[in-house]
């Protein structure tokens, strides 16, 4: 199957100290963002303002990483990943320490909403995922995709446990102070899996040269496939972030619960994410995808359907664990694909995009339904039916090369 995916430079760190670094930035970025709906309650209960602003903000903040990506990607395509790690690390650092010392309702959106969404934007793993690209072998991209998403969900199920005592023992605030704290070590760690700039001769048609592959993606039928495909599962996971916690707890199962079960979310997509890259070396990416969304529809359709329990919940945590980020590396693997690793980046940042817009409207919709009708149902379906869509959308999927084939020499 044809790759095109440019051949690693040569660095001075071996493989595994790359990957290793790649997937602990993977880890810290993604644990303290998987927790924020573990706030939500002790929030809503401090301050008159909330529930709504509560789910404003986070949808902010989903948006605005997604608004961010693609310019993160491109500035890390074009100049080099280090400073765009490292500046991202500190705004996300910046708006979990605020978020915590606010009082009103603009700063809550400023400081989780903004800052932190926009700090996602340039450190999460997207930028890790675009670092490996360039710094490992074409053959190992694929298991080293799915270890970076691995790693992001064993943050979610380190972090989540963590949120949750440290909330109950010292606080929301101070909570968003260590959350704050656990980020910066990424600082360092972005030296690691610093990716060269463009070379000195191509740096004044690099902006020309993203331009057209932009463009040319944005006419390809399969990339457009792949980037709407891909607004269901930001919608879904941004909503069962944000708001599975409360609706365990409002259905009648204890907050403890609910809890573990986005633990077990964490721990469980550890193995469906190196399993999804793994069937990515010998199985069609588009079917892969299909049969993720498809599940997907049918684990929440089952779980609503019978009545809330301790043990629901736990299950129904696992078994999204195993969907939950698996969709990353073939997604990812299939744009490398089309396009090769040196706008990989950028061209999976605007795919991003798309995702968090998806998050933006799940964790909008969310608290919307909640506060008007009281319950969270009419979310859910929605959620069900555009698993069913995009489990048919990604199926014609064409997995082959987008770029303009070498003019033959005269």
């Amino acid at each position: 199957m044809d790759r095109p995916i440019a051949t690693a430079p040569k660095t001075r760190l071996p493989e595994l100290a790359i990957l290793l670094a790649g997937c602990l930035v993977a880890l810290l970025s993604f644990g303290p963002r998987s927790v924020m709906g573990a706030f939500q309650l002790p929030v809503s209960a401090a301050y008159p303002w909330g529930a709504a602003t509560f789910s404003i903000a986070l949808a902010a903040q989903n948006l605005l990483w997604g608004l961010g990506q693609p310019f993160a990607g491109a500035l890390a395509d074009r100049f080099g990943s280090k400073y765009v790690l490292i500046s991202g690390a500190l705004l996300y650092a910046a708006g979990l320490a605020l978020m915590g010392q606010t009082s009103s309702a603009l700063g809550f959106d400023l400081s989780a909403g903004v800052l932190i969404g926009f700090g996602l934007s340039g450190a999460s793993f997207n930028l890790v995922l675009g670092a490996f690209a360039k710094l490992l072998p074409p053959q190992r991209l694929s298991y080293a995709f799915g270890a970076a998403t691995a790693a992001g969900s064993f943050g979610q199920f380190l972090f989540s446990p963590l949120a949750g005592g440290l909330i109950g023992s010292i606080g929301w605030e101070k909570t968003c102070l260590v959350m704050a704290c656990c980020v910066l070590p990424a600082i360092p760690l972005a030296l690691a899996i610093a990716t060269p700039p463009a070379p000195v001769q191509t740096k004044a048609n690099a902006s020309e040269g993203q331009i057209a592959t932009f463009r040319r993606a944005l006419k390809h039928t399969s990339y457009l496939l792949l980037v709407t495909g891909f607004f269901t599962c930001g919608f879904q996971l941004a909503f069962i972030t944000v708001h599975f916690q409360r609706y365990v707890v409002e259905s009648g199962v204890p907050a403890i619960f609910g809890y573990w079960a986005f633990a077990l979310v964490g721990i469980f997509n550890i193995f469906g994410s190196l399993l999804s890259g793994y069937l990515g070396l010998r199985l069609p990416r588009r079917y892969i995808l299909s049969a993720i969304y498809f599940s997907r529809a049918l684990a929440t359709l089952v779980f609503i359907s019978l009545p809330p329990s301790p043990q629901g919940a736990l299950i129904f945590g696992a078994v999204t664990g195993l969907l939950w980020l698996s969709t990353v590396p073939p997604t990812s693997s299939l744009i490398g694909q089309m396009f090769g690793s040196g706008h990989l980046s950028m061209l999976y940042g605007f795919a991003f995009f798309s995702h968090q817009l998806g998050g933006f409207l799940g964790v909008l919709l969310g608290g919307y339904f909640r506060e008007v009708s009281g319950s969270y149902t009419p979310v859910w379906i929605l959620s069900i039916a555009l698993g069913v869509i995009s489990g048919l959308i990604n199926l014609p999927i064409v997995e082959a090369s987008a770029n303009p084939a070498p003019q033959p020499a005269e």
